[in-house]
């Protein structure tokens, strides 16, 4: 039995199974509408019936309505599919996807389309994230060339050794030149290579200790082709789940006569106060352990060859002074400055420096001594500005300028409102009345600055 169904209750049937239902005429004017419920509902209402469908659009996508309006009318066995972007009434795009087919008989075209937002909303995140991953991508081969020209540009060798199958990953063409058969030779090969029979098994136990203790040193290491020794440094790596061996190989004679000339003495390695060796450009040649501690730094190799900026001082400008001062002078006393750890304590020091003239190449020496628990004479303890404007000096460069004028004003103001007790035989009405402050703001002063006998006066008051 066929059942036939009204204009009206077809649309409303498509409109359970579409987003939005429109009956138009031939002209594309809007004679009926359903739409589901929610957000949409109130965008598509009943002030659309009457107006032309092709109104709601712009662009090229009014002719595309109407020509396949023309082809849907023309063809009315085949629906069509249509892409719109109506524009509402608060100026936003809606996107949506129509399927469109005449009615026979000349009963105009039903258009049931579907709300696209939620797919172009999945589109422009997709975008977003193509885009992100673009990014990084690019950010990452910018670090990876930097890298690589690093590590072709050292002198040293340099080998990357997995440490799972003992095959060397990456070597530098400095390895390769050393050990032999060029860098591209050497990756690939098990490690070690290219050493005298004793000096491999010697690297392998060292392999075993880096390992255990995450960094070993051995020297004495032989080559096959000659007898020079070798200085070879193991550092074991771990990322995620991969494990990874770098592995630096030097020769000994020009190592050892380095790190003669910048070792420091055994007495100095256990001084009570920091001791710091550098180049004349202040780059980093040896530390003892009580600089170690203060920057709050684990070994001695995390500070070789670093610029000592990076512990002294607030920021560049205190150690180019001092170097400044030992190029002119040669010595500097008792500079006052700041040391700031690794893990964001910053400790007050002084620091004494020379340069010495009892080696080949310039080297400056830094005796750097913790005063943060010192106690000036001039500044009771508990005071908490200092007593004079000469406090205020000495406090210049461990402290920015802001800092210091707003600490000025403060004991200006603290040094009028004491003179003004004292003419005033204290008197704390008097002396606001002399100052020109009102008695409150006298009261909320004294507490500032911690000037005695307010409690006592706002209670006899």
């Amino acid at each position: 039995m066929a059942v036939e169904l009204d204009l009206a209750a077809l649309v409303g049937l498509l409109a359970k199974v579409a987003d939005i239902s429109f009956l138009l005429d031939e002209d594309g004017g809007v004679v009926r509408l359903a739409s589901g419920a929610g957000e949409l509902a109130t965008q598509i209402d009943d002030s659309w019936l009457g107006r032309s469908l092709l109104d709601t659009v712009e662009g090229d996508s009014r002719k595309r309505l109407a020509d396949a309006l023309a082809a849907a009318v023309a063809n009315p066995d085949r629906p069509l599919r249509l892409d719109l972007a109506h524009t509402l009434e608060d100026g936003s795009s809606l996107p949506v996807e129509y399927r469109l087919v005449a009615i026979p008989g000349g009963g105009g075209v039903l258009a049931a389309g579907r709300d696209m937002r939620p797919v172009a909303s999945l589109r422009q995140q997709l975008l977003n994230a193509q885009q992100a991953l673009e990014q990084d991508y690019w950010r990452l081969r910018q670090v990876e060339t930097r890298y690589r020209q690093l590590f072709d540009m050292i002198a040293d060798a340099v080998l990357v050794v997995d440490a799972s199958s003992g095959r060397v990953l990456e070597a530098n063409p400095a390895a390769g030149e050393l050990l032999g058969g060029g860098g591209q030779r050497v990756v690939g090969k098990p490690f070690p290579l290219g050493l005298s029979e004793r000096s491999q098994r010697d690297v392998t136990a060292l392999l075993a200790e880096a390992q255990a203790t995450g960094r070993a040193l051995l020297a004495g290491v032989t080559r096959t082709a000659d007898e020079a020794p070798l200085t070879v440094v193991v550092s074991f790596l771990r990322q995620g789940s991969e494990t990874r061996f770098l592995v630096r190989l030097a020769a000994e004679g020009a190592d050892s006569a380095g790190s003669e000339e910048q070792a420091l003495p055994a007495s100095l390695q256990r001084a009570p106060d920091a001791v710091l060796l550098t180049d004349t450009e202040g780059r980093v040649l040896a530390a003892n352990k009580t600089f170690l501690d203060l920057a709050q730094v684990v070994g001695e190799d995390r500070v070789m060859g670093l610029s000592a900026d990076r512990w002294l001082g607030r920021s560049g400008v205190d150690l180019s002074v001092l170097l400044s001062n030992l190029n002119e002078r040669g010595s500097v006393k008792l500079f006052s400055t700041v040391l700031r750890g690794e893990g964001g304590v910053n400790t007050d020091v002084e620091i004494s420096a020379c340069s010495l003239d009892d080696v080949p190449r310039g080297r400056l020496a830094f005796y750097i001594r913790d005063v943060s628990r010192r106690v000036s004479d001039g500044q009771p303890p508990g005071e908490s500005l200092p007593a004079s404007i000469e406090q205020i000096t000495r406090r210049v460069g461990r402290m920015p300028l802001k800092e210091l004028v707003r600490e000025s004003t403060d004991i200006i103001e603290a040094m009028c409102i004491r003179a003004a007790l004292e003419l005033t035989q204290d008197n704390r009405a008097s002396a606001a009345e002399l100052l020109g402050l009102s008695r409150q703001s006298l009261y909320a002063k004294l507490r500032r600055y911690d000037i005695s006998g307010v409690e006592t006066d706002v209670l006899s008051s």
